[in-house]
């Protein structure tokens, strides 16, 4: 809001190995998998969940950098779900894994997102391609909601979910930044446009807020530019979602870490890249499919899949002579948010 190889790094415990599978599964879209998509994507998170996220494992995934002309990282996983996370929302499962909600959605369009159930096989998308950006500082990508950060002098990146801004408030999109300033315990100034949203409401909001664990901005904030902040939050959901008044916004244990690792002065580019793609050194030919942001009420609103901005890049790349036009169709309508090869 606009706001005056694969290596694990747990933070508590890992899961139980005998739950996890390296095999792909195998991951169709359903009728109402679009609905659902916009839903979650465009909501200001209603979904109220009675999670207990703060004694969930959580993880951040480093990455080994691929080489210059490679783009394609990480591995898919199956997660069974145990016993003990019956009856769980995803946002449980997604927060175990450092994935945001939308992530797991689209990756599980048939997962009901408010209740998993024990025996359920769920597809853990921790393989990726990066955005086609310089890798360098943070990137973030909008448009997938992850964050990715090069750490200076590191051959690896680092993978982050992210929360963005509402439909109306929206996160910004091809720019270039720094962070400018670092803060721990931030306040929080409410514009007077929020004022008037939460006296609509019948609600009031202070002058301003103080610093603290109620504090809307969380304990720690990345200023970028004049308007925007990366930080942390007072809720317990809302990753992978767009729910902010623009900021960007990471689970608490994330902002820390960014905070410690991150110095001021730290390139920030955003960008807004739902298809990515990448030619591999064995020749085959990936993309990987987000639902794009929606862009008005009347396409929020919309039965019709939002439609995909198809870049010259994009466009040159699924007509190469290589790629087989079944396998791209299949890949732009399903938009599971994996990396899909469209070569055989």
């Amino acid at each position: 809001m606009p706001c005056r190889g694969e290596k694990w790094r747990p933070s508590l415990r890992a899961p139980d190995p005998s739950l996890i599978s390296c095999q792909p599964r195998d991951v169709t879209s359903s009728h109402h998998h679009g609905k659902v998509m916009k839903l979650l994507r465009n909501s200001v998170a209603t979904l109220c969940y009675s999670l207990l996220l703060t004694a969930a494992p959580v993880f951040a995934v480093e990455y080994a950098l691929p080489a210059a002309n490679s783009r394609l990282v990480g591995e898919n996983l199956q997660y069974v779900v145990p016993a003990e996370e019956n009856g769980q929302p995803l946002e449980a499962i997604a927060a175990k894994f450092q994935l945001g909600l939308t992530n797991m959605t689209e990756a599980n369009p048939d997962a009901d997102p408010l209740l998993v159930q024990t025996g359920e096989k769920l597809v853990i998308p921790q393989q990726l391609i990066l955005p086609d950006a310089p890798r360098e500082g943070l990137v973030l990508n909008v448009a997938e909601m992850r964050l990715y950060y090069y750490p200076k002098g590191k051959k690896v990146v680092e993978v982050l979910p992210i929360g963005i801004g509402q439909l109306g408030t929206d996160t910004p999109e091809n720019w270039v930044t720094s962070v400018q300033r670092k803060k721990a315990g931030p306040t929080w100034t409410p514009t007077a446009k929020m004022h008037a949203e939460y006296a609509a409401n019948g609600k009031s909001l202070p002058a301003v807020w103080p610093a603290g664990p109620d504090n809307p901005m969380g304990l720690f904030a990345l200023y970028i530019g004049k308007m925007y902040a990366i930080h942390g939050t007072n809720a317990n959901f809302g990753i992978g979602l767009r729910v902010s008044h623009g900021c960007v916004r990471l689970r608490n244990d994330d902002i820390a870490y960014l905070f410690k690792q991150v110095p001021v002065g730290t390139r920030v580019q955003f960008v807004n890249q739902p298809i990515k793609a990448s030619v591999e050194q064995d020749g085959h030919r990936y993309l990987e499919v987000h639902q794009p942001l929606s862009r008005s009420e009347e396409e929020f609103n919309s039965k019709l899949p939002a439609p995909l901005p198809m870049t010259p890049a994009v466009t040159r790349f699924i007509a190469h002579a290589d790629s087989d036009s079944q396998l791209v169709k299949q890949a732009l309508e399903q938009r599971n948010g994996m990396p899909m090869a469209i070569n055989r």
